[in-house]
């Protein structure tokens, strides 16, 4: 009777709360008294129909002693309107059992009703539908029927997915891994599903992959030496040589991640399940008949796609390219590198210089478009002209005048002088210079240019041998004073060296112990040659000679004091004295 009265008062305040009148109370009270109250407990999943409809609550018979009340706001739509009417049955979920009242929920109904669905989806091992709604950490949510379930970024594909984002709001079949009734936890995978597909799909293939075949497939994964193509269940290998008949650096100027692709199966090992792709190979080889497009001689633009050390690599049409080499980009600059002359897209104008149709390689050349300067040098410069020119450049080893523009010539130090040592050029000449000077060799094929100052003169060397003969005495100032000896200026810029032994009689260990420079000695000449430009001398010889002849000069005054017969008498001892000599 306690409880009568309890829920008695109860439908009291819910009618004044929700608005009901008289007769609804009569109603809810008639409903009570004649029916069973023990069979609803809480945590149960249950059969019920709406009463009344109210902004905050909604209440549900449930065959309880009284009605349940559950949230209106559970049963309205994103608008905020309510999706139910009066008399609507509904399964409902008893969230809490007390005294008089009981509390409903149809979202948890709704809830364990899909969760008992997806436990035999589970235990079959088939598949459900879901929707991603939203990217968390770790994964995904997906919308199941209602239910979130959660799915794991390791379980999203077969691989890492470049761009997570892009799968919310997509609809996609998924397996589920593992479900909690207690946390109400679904944890579902979709990699399961394309795992056994692809299996599915890699057996098909090998039933009817072949070498000759053209199939398709998704880009899978790009590298340095070429691209990896899932073909179904089996990736295949299409290396960068095989991409296309044109030079490129790296695939992904020809391919990016997920394009699909129409290859050619190049080669297949079954046993080992390798398979090698091409996609050139499915259009016409341009090499073919390449002597017939492109004869030697012939003259045409291209457009540079690449740079490197040696030369660069021009574009004649799509798939062939010819190497212009460093040496053949200019008749005149000494190039250091390429892109001195060419840049990258640049078009420039070739002509085609050899071609090898079966190693696909094409030589061109760039300084062919123009005439060889140095065949105008050498028609217009023959050897033996004279002409006058500015110094462009000193170096050690000589001096480089203009000749035509982008040509220069060498005057070497060693013909700038027939006479002077010249040290360094700079010492005699600055760059701007004008200088006259003979044309000496012009090697076309070389491409150097060689000219002398000194040649514009006759060798005085050749007069040498004549004004300074062997035998002969000459007087001079020392010019330099060496280790192994003195050179003596005999005439201006001709020198004669006094070697070491030729200095005395006597062992003289350094030259600068009895002469020093501009000091003014006589010597013999005891060599000579106009053609090694040598000239030798002799204090010491000198001296013998002086003495030989004073000695001989005293003999023969001593030979004119004496008388005949003594004369005799000294005759015979000196000739006895010989020939004693001779025998011993």
């Amino acid at each position: 009777m306690q409880d009568l009265e309890q829920h008695e008062k109860t439908l009291e305040e819910t009618s004044e709360n929700q608005g009901f009148d008289e007769t609804d109370f009569e109603s809810a009270l008639e409903h009570y008294l004649s029916n069973d109250f023990g069979n609803v407990e809480e945590g149960s999943l249950i059969n019920g129909r709406i009463v009344k409809i109210g902004p905050e609550k909604i209440l549900v018979d449930v065959n309880f002693k009284s009605e349940g009340q559950i949230p209106t706001e559970e049963l309205m739509d994103k608008d905020g309107r309510v999706t139910v009417q009066e008399g609507d049955a509904l399964d409902v979920f008893v969230t809490h059992k007390g005294e008089g009242h009981i509390l409903l929920s149809h979202k948890r109904a709704k809830r364990m009703k899909v969760l008992d669905e997806l436990e035999k989806i589970h235990q079959e091992e088939t598949n459900v539908k879901g929707t991603i709604t939203e990217r968390i950490k770790g994964g995904y949510t997906v919308d199941i029927q209602g239910i979130e379930a959660f799915l794991p970024g390791s379980h999203v594909d077969l691989r890492p997915v470049p761009d997570m984002d892009a799968l919310v709001n997509q609809e996609f079949e998924f397996r589920i891994l593992k479900i909690n009734r207690k946390r109400s936890n679904v944890i579902i995978s979709r990699r399961i599903i394309l795992e056994e597909e692809r299996v599915q799909q890699r057996e098909e293939l090998l039933k009817t992959l072949e070498e000759g075949q053209t199939v398709s497939g998704r880009v899978k994964n790009i590298t340095e030496y070429g691209v990896f193509v899932d073909l179904g269940g089996l990736d295949g290998l299409l290396h960068i040589t095989d991409i296309s008949w044109k030079r490129i650096k790296h695939p992904k100027e020809m391919v990016q991640l997920d394009d699909t692709l129409e290859l050619k199966v190049l080669s297949y090992d079954q046993e080992k399940q390798k398979v090698s792709l091409g996609m050139k190979q499915l259009v016409p080889n341009p090499w073919e008949n390449i002597h017939d497009r492109h004869p030697e001689g012939e003259k045409l633009r291209g457009r540079v796609t690449n740079i490197v050390d040696y030369g660069a690599f021009v574009e004649l049409e799509p798939g062939v390219e010819g190497l212009v080499h460093i040496s053949e980009m200019s008749w005149t600059r000494k190039l250091r590198h390429p892109s001195q002359m060419v840049s990258i897209d640049e078009e420039v104008e070739v002509v085609v210089l050899s071609v090898d149709a079966e190693k696909k390689r094409i030589s061109l050349g760039m300084k062919q478009v123009k005439p060889n300067p140095w065949d105008l040098v050498f028609e217009k410069y023959p050897e033996g002209t004279v002409l006058e020119a500015p110094v462009k450049n000193i170096t050690d080893f000589g001096i480089f005048i203009g000749i035509e523009e982008g040509i220069d010539g060498l005057i070497h130090v060693s013909d700038i002088s027939w006479t002077k040592k010249i040290h360094h050029p700079g010492e005699n000449y600055t760059v701007g210079d004008l200088v006259q000077a003979k044309v000496l060799t012009v090697d076309r094929e070389n491409e150097k240019f060689t000219l002398g100052i000194k040649q514009l003169s006759e060798d005085p060397w050749l007069k040498i041998p004549a004004a300074y003969p062997e035998g002969s005495v000459v007087t001079g100032k020392i010019s330099n004073i060496t280790d192994f000896g003195l050179f003596v200026e005999v005439e201006d810029g001709i020198e004669g060296l006094v070697h070491l032994s030729e200095l005395s009689q006597e062992k003289i260990k350094s030259p600068g112990e009895l002469f020093e420079e501009g000091q003014e000695v006589t010597a013999k000449v005891i060599r000579v040659s106009a053609d090694d430009r040598r000239l030798g001398l002799s204090i010491k010889q000198l001296l013998e000679d002086e003495n030989r002849k004073r000695q001989a000069k005293e003999k023969n005054n001593e030979y004119a004091g004496n008388s005949l017969g003594d004369m005799i008498k000294q005759k015979l001892e000196e000739d006895q004295q010989t020939e004693s000599g001779e025998k011993d």
